[in-house]
């Protein structure tokens, strides 16, 4: 009689959700987390905007959507930004569009919509779904200049506070490539804006190490194939276009896969470089792909791609009546949810993917190796 053979991908798949699992649980390690960093400094986009967007755009939008608490944030509840300052015994980070506030510990300068290339870049390629204000990276480098000026006084002041700070520098690219996709360029198109994204964030990077920045998280980009606003926007009839173990539309996901790859090798690079910093990739992508694998191993009773809050569809979410606007609900249990808005994340994976990140297997090095391991040395 022929053996029976268990699929290898099978095995491993498994075996790595269970390893996840048990990092997120924190049974990976009993200690408790060193309280290393006097502040954390915060870029990027709505994955990480405290509210920002709300703050900037008061009374200039028509039908701002309404944000559950905590304040303005794309989210049912706290972000893995959140989650990173309240393990390493920081304040939540005030938005840095908040003026008078005390930045000492820390400021967030990432915003809904935000790129990693200028919004020139897209003007000028004839690409207009937008922001009617600029926030891309250059744009919140230079508030962080102007934060600086309010924390320290010398430039070796501002070095040694920077030098003991954690700087999380991203996600970014996402919304670069997704105002591509509504220009409609091809798939070969947008993929040729991927080196240009990752240039840009490897000199915003370096511009924070020449700041005396030690620490940087740098978050690569989610599963775009997997968030239920790109399964609603670019439905296809064609079935091979769809991942089979996930649901996930596969040209989205081949741009996050390919960006992320040329992110990790040029952070490599940019780490022999700068042997003195410690730069982090942190992984937004495996995660989110293991819910849509096997949501039920992680206690999400319906998966990666329907949103809790929508206005109805194959994937609850209507861009005319989006999460925060007339038309749409609320499910009653959010933590069963991977996707909050059918674009954003519920607390609950985003308190897993914080833990992942500090402790492993979906950061590289895991944070707390990095804190660490500057302490023995």
């Amino acid at each position: 009689m022929m053996a029976r053979h268990r699929s290898p991908f099978l095995g491993s798949a498994l075996l790595l959700a269970l390893v996840s699992l048990l990092a997120a649980a924190g049974v990976t390690s009993s200690e408790p987390l060193p309280q290393y960093y006097n502040a954390i400094f915060s870029f990027g986009d709505s994955f990480s905007d405290t509210g920002n967007f709300v703050i900037i755009n008061s009374g200039k939008l028509p039908n701002m959507p309404k944000f559950p608490p905590p304040y303005a944030r794309c989210s049912n509840g706290r972000l893995v930004i959140d989650f990173l300052a309240e393990a390493f015994g920081l304040p939540l980070l005030p938005p840095s569009a908040n003026k008078g506030v005390n930045f000492t510990q820390g400021a967030n300068f990432a915003v809904m919509g935000a790129t990693a290339l200028d919004l020139k870049y897209f003007k000028d390629n004839n690409v207009w779904s937008i922001p009617p204000f600029n926030t891309s990276m250059s744009v919140q480098l230079e508030w962080f200049q102007e934060v600086k000026s309010t924390i320290c006084n010398s430039t070796q002041e501002c070095r040694e506070l920077f030098g003991k700070a954690l700087f999380v520098f991203g996600e970014f690219g996402g919304n670069d490539y997704s105002f591509a996709w509504k220009a409609e360029w091809s798939l070969e198109k947008v993929k040729e804006m991927v080196p240009e994204v990752v240039s840009a964030m490897v000199r915003g990077i370096e511009a924070l190490l020449d700041e005396g920045a030690r620490h940087v998280v740098v978050p690569g980009n989610l599963p775009a194939g997997c968030i239920p606003i790109t399964l609603t926007m670019y439905p296809s009839e064609d079935r091979s276009q769809y991942d089979p173990r996930t649901g996930c539309l596969k040209k989205y996901n081949s741009v996050a896969l390919y960006h992320n790859a040329m992110l990790r090798i040029a952070l490599d690079q940019l780490q022999r470089r700068r042997p003195e910093s410690r730069i982090i990739y942190a992984d937004y992508y495996t995660p989110y792909i293991q819910f849509a694998r096997t949501p039920q191993l992680y206690g999400y009773k319906r998966g990666a791609l329907r949103a809790c809050c929508g206005g109805g569809g194959p994937y609850n979410y209507n861009m005319s009546a989006s999460c925060g606007l007339p038309g749409a609900t609320t499910c009653d249990d959010p933590d069963a949810h991977v996707s909050w808005d059918g674009i954003h994340l519920t607390e609950a994976p985003y308190r897993f993917i914080a833990n992942t990140w500090l402790k492993g297997p979906y950061a590289h090095p895991p944070i707390a190796s990095v804190v660490r391991d500057d302490m023995v040395y």
